[in-house]
């Protein structure tokens, strides 16, 4: 059995924040826990959701586990490293995408931000070129490879930020916010490169980001923090069904008949094209979609069918609040 890409256990950072208060101007001292206690591993090869409001201790947690920042207390391993210690090699082993932040070279050519980092990593110069074209191929840079960072638009830097961390191929890929600002085809384009690296390469991968779409896109698993705890570690489905989210069945019915507001277990949410389309939501935990399909064609002969999940940024709303009700509770 193969050692954890990433293990933390009982991982804390606490920061001292300064001010003042009272009426006399008195200097303050308030000491904030960004990270509380986390303890989760991730296997090689997993690619897992980082999930969480701002503030909630997700970037945070990263610069620990990329040996940026110092854990409080705790225990922290990247590729069986420890992050700070080991910074050197770990940063082998890893690379790093801040969504908001760069790596690359502001006044250079994207092509001689490569070829430093090509000689940071020690690639030799064949398998640095290699490397190069490929990611140049993939990500479709070759329109801008020559063109100054500083000149390259959102998307095109973006795409060179994630080529950049992928040059040496780690065995981990963190991305914090990687398509923040980006429009929708540029968006799908890093992802379906996303997903093509981890099948050619089994690239593992941790994603922070506020973006249900990259997380339905790219990863099997979420963590959820909350104030710096971990307050869900499974599926997006199992979340859905701890939080009771509906999903909602839409019906196309051969001929219009009047609302189905008495079908058992379901709620209807909308009559359409004078009732030959209506919409019917109910919980997964209470009935199933075969149940209610057999119950709706004792009123009406069903031509079609489909079914919407429910809204993930929903859900993960409905997921703090319970957390909320919980932590007031006891």
């Amino acid at each position: 059995m193969t050692d954890p890409i990433i293990e933390v256990r009982d991982l804390r950072r606490e920061f001292l924040v300064r001010g003042t208060s009272g009426r006399w101007l008195r200097r303050a001292r308030t000491v904030v826990k960004a990270v509380d206690g986390l303890t989760f591993s991730i296997p090689e090869g997993a690619a897992v959701g980082y999930l969480g409001a701002n503030g909630a201790g997700k970037s945070t947690t990263i610069k620990m586990l990329s040996g940026i920042l110092v854990p409080t207390s705790g225990v922290a391993h990247t590729c069986g490293l420890e992050p700070v210690r080991d910074r050197s090699r770990l940063a082998r082993q890893i690379g790093v995408v801040f969504g908001q932040r760069s790596q690359l070279w502001w006044d250079l050519p994207l092509s001689e931000s490569f070829r430093v980092l090509g000689a940071i990593h020690r690639l030799s110069p064949a398998a640095q070129a290699r490397r190069t074209d490929e990611l140049i191929e993939r990500l479709d840079l070759g329109g801008f490879i020559s063109t100054s960072v500083r000149q390259l638009s959102l998307g095109q830097r973006i795409r060179g930020e994630v080529a950049a961390a992928l040059l040496h191929s780690p065995r981990l890929l963190i991305l914090d916010e990687p398509t923040i600002g980006l429009d929708v085809l540029s968006k799908e384009r890093l992802r379906n490169f996303l997903v093509e690296q981890r099948q050619l390469r089994g690239t593992s991968l941790l994603l922070a980001t506020h973006d249900m779409g990259d997380v339905q896109r790219l990863t099997e698993r979420v963590i959820v923090v909350d104030h710096g705890r971990s307050v869900y570690d499974g599926t997006l489905p199992g979340i859905a069904e701890l939080v009771g989210a509906e999903r909602i069945m839409v019906v196309q019915l051969a001929a219009p008949v009047p609302p189905l507001d008495h079908i058992p277990d379901t709620r209807l949410v909308g009559v359409e094209r004078e009732g030959t389309q209506q919409r019917l939501s109910f919980v997964p935990a209470e009935t199933t979609a075969a149940r209610i399909l057999e119950l709706v064609g004792q009123h009406a002969q069903v031509q079609d069918l489909t079914l919407e999940e429910p809204d993930i940024d929903d859900v993960i709303r409905k997921l703090y609040l319970r957390t909320a009700e919980e932590s007031v509770q006891s």
